[in-house]
């Protein structure tokens, strides 16, 4: 008749070490990040920055323009229409879909920390282009709410998430082990419950 595996409290000490120190390798660069992101995003109003905005306006050839037509709303461009306004324009639209109209082809390319956008006229061939770049502050404040970073940076942030959770609660398991030599553990646990419960109540909340 097989043993029942019953494990020690050594055993399970030994796994809160292990995935503790694991989730913070994981999460260290990261939670550093969002830390100063959130000390940044909270005080935004006073580090703002003055954006650097490059324009731009040209014209179209005959060729390029008689391909507009195949631009469909809403879908990736024909690659020869892409490869058309690339080679003319210099910006690559071959994965931006576009707002197409009767008049334009708009293209919003937004990313993190800068506005980016391109309209074609398509009639004339008309191009206006504009970039708003607003500094590294606002590229690492959008990197923390993910917003234009693309579905690779949102993984990475459920990594960070999930990694960051892990090694709050195998941290909360090793106080538990090593809170009977350390009394003033559990007072320091419940102030940091409480007091952004008793914030939100007073300050928020009313």
């Amino acid at each position: 008749m097989p043993i029942a595996f019953k494990p020690s409290p050594s055993f399970w000490r030994n796994q809160l070490r292990q995935w503790h120190w694991i989730s913070s390798a994981l999460c260290l660069v990261g939670m550093i990040l969002f830390s100063v992101t959130g000390f940044t995003l909270n005080h935004a109003s006073l580090i703002e920055a003055k954006p650097e905005i490059t324009t731009w306006e040209k014209d179209l050839s005959e060729a390029t323009i008689a391909l507009l037509p195949k631009a469909e709303d809403k879908k990736l461009l024909p690659v020869d229409v892409a490869g058309a306004l690339k080679a003319e324009t210099g910006v690559d639209v071959s994965k931006i879909v576009p707002e197409v109209s009767e008049t334009e082809l708009y293209f919003a390319m937004p990313g993190p920390g800068f506005d980016e956008w391109m309209s074609v006229e398509r009639d004339t061939g008309y191009v206006s282009y504009e970039k708003s770049h607003r500094g590294v502050i606002a590229v690492l404040n959008d990197l923390h709410k993910g917003r234009n970073a693309g579905p690779a940076w949102s993984l990475f942030i459920d990594i960070i998430a999930i990694a960051s959770v892990i090694f709050c609660l195998t941290g909360l398991g090793l106080l538990w082990i090593y809170a009977r030599g350390r009394r003033i553990t559990w007072p320091l646990i419940g102030l940091g419950a409480i007091v952004p419960f008793i914030l939100f109540l007073l300050f928020i909340h009313a």
